[in-house]
């Protein structure tokens, strides 16, 4: 089977995660009036970076090896967002007892304390963290998110291994 252009498999990309972050900013945050946590916003910063990856490698539109690079960016970047998604389906999903009490907003975290402790404070997660406010087919939206990433793993794979035209 022979894959599509290498820029039309990234421009794709790029315009899945433009529609996710459509999603997260117009319909779950201005429609539905949820407040992101702070894993959340972590999620929508690695849809961003990943959707930039895409964007920059669709305006490159590499050849050879080059489209091997940015499936391996691509694959890299969803892999650590999967490992966040993950981390927010597990919060979800501990018992009532079990979960971390909430902790300070990510406004003050980041202001007050170093970037190592304020990310390892926000991957440690809090109880707002661990509410269930929406739910589609029974995922959650981390659910979701993770399910894209998951996908979008499998598709920087797809253009490490195979390449394109």
């Amino acid at each position: 089977m022979r894959l599509p252009k290498a820029r039309t498999l990234f421009l794709l990309g790029f315009l899945a995660c433009a529609a996710m972050m459509g999603t997260a900013l117009i319909y779950f945050q201005h429609v539905l009036q949820l407040e992101p946590c702070p894993l959340c916003i972590f999620q929508r910063v690695v849809v961003i970076a990943l959707g930039m990856v895409f964007l920059v490698a669709t305006l490159h539109n590499p050849s050879g090896p080059g489209v091997r690079v940015y499936g391996a960016l691509v694959t890299l970047v969803a892999t650590t967002g999967a490992g966040i998604a993950g981390r927010h389906v597990w919060l979800q999903n501990l018992p009532p007892d079990q979960v971390p009490d909430c902790g300070p907003g990510l406004d003050y975290i980041l202001e007050v304390f170093p970037v190592g402790e304020a990310l390892r404070m926000v991957l440690h997660g809090s109880g707002e963290c661990a509410q269930v406010l929406w739910r589609f087919l029974g995922l959650t939206i981390p659910g979701w998110t993770l399910v894209a990433f998951s996908g979008f793993i499998l598709y920087g794979l797809l253009i490490l291994v195979r390449g394109a035209d």
